[in-house]
């Protein structure tokens, strides 16, 4: 199918030997320098049969305003080895509807979450949240994303996203699960830890209750519109339960460098290149 197609010339970029994280990152920044502005009509995604989009209109990369970012292809080996990691310093689990306290989740610009290697020898990290990339790497820290740490932080969180770009109907259906330890326990089978499994049950349950109507109406529909939008059923999920979602969550998609079936503006999407050691 067409929407499944990546360019070649997109794969002969993404194959490219991937640097370490602080490197790599230097290294698009300075790449970025040096590219010709032009507008961001192309949005940035891996879009499949359910987006509605062509990869004429959507792609895993960025190249335009100045800034080029082309996410590596992770393989499976490299994404199992990421999830075994052991995080020293868990997050708390989220016993309380956050959706019910906004006030209490709120993000500080700038911030990012940074990997930081446990005792030598040992196959451990803790996470850190830092003013900003520079003094999470003047710390000896490695960039895991962009934002304050979350309880979707961790590793074996990533590994998820990095295994799944489409997550939009297994969540779903894990949301449509009335019973709330049944649909949490739904949601850690696709491999979210517990923390991060309870935040995505409340933001379904937000979007159930703000949005249902809407989003039974486009049950069906494309994950984007023609002209590049969300469908109404995301566009309201965005709205009513993505702020408190990311501030608690800590780790997203876009602010991770990673490409998935719903299609994003460029401008949102941040280069984060995900080697630790």
């Amino acid at each position: 199918m067409a929407e499944q197609t990546v360019s070649r010339a997109w794969i002969v970029l993404a194959v490219l030997p991937v640097l370490g994280c602080a490197d790599a990152q230097d290294a698009a920044l300075a790449r970025a320098a040096a590219i010709t502005d032009g507008p961001c009509t192309v949005l940035f995604g891996l879009p499949n049969a359910k987006t509605g989009l062509t990869v004429a209109q959507c792609q895993p990369r960025v190249d335009c305003g100045g800034r080029q970012f082309v996410p590596p292809i992770y393989t499976k080996v490299q994404v199992d080895e990421i999830a075994s990691w052991k995080l020293l310093n868990p997050p708390d689990e989220v016993l309380i509807d956050p959706y019910q306290r906004p006030g209490e989740h709120l993000t500080q610009p700038g911030q990012v979450c940074a990997f930081v290697r446990g005792p030598a020898g040992s196959q451990s990290y803790s996470l850190q949240t830092f003013a900003d990339a520079d003094a999470a790497k003047a710390a000896g820290a490695t960039l895991t994303h962009y934002d304050a740490c979350g309880v979707c932080s961790p590793l074996v969180d990533l590994a998820v996203y990095m295994r799944e770009p489409d997550l939009t109907d297994p969540v779903r259906q894990c949301g449509f699960i009335a019973d709330k330890a049944s649909s949490i326990a739904c949601l850690q089978q696709l491999g979210f830890d517990l923390p991060c499994a309870e935040i995505w049950y409340f933001n379904t349950q937000n979007t159930r209750a703000a949005c249902l109507d809407i989003c039974m109406a486009e049950l069906t529909a494309p994950y984007n519109t023609p002209d590049g939008g969300l469908n109404a059923c995301l566009a309201c999920d965005e709205a009513e339960s993505g702020p408190i979602f990311k501030a608690v969550a800590g780790r997203t998609r876009r602010n991770t460098g990673l490409p998935s079936s719903i299609c994003r503006p460029a401008a949102e999407v941040l280069p984060v290149f995900h080697t630790y050691q």
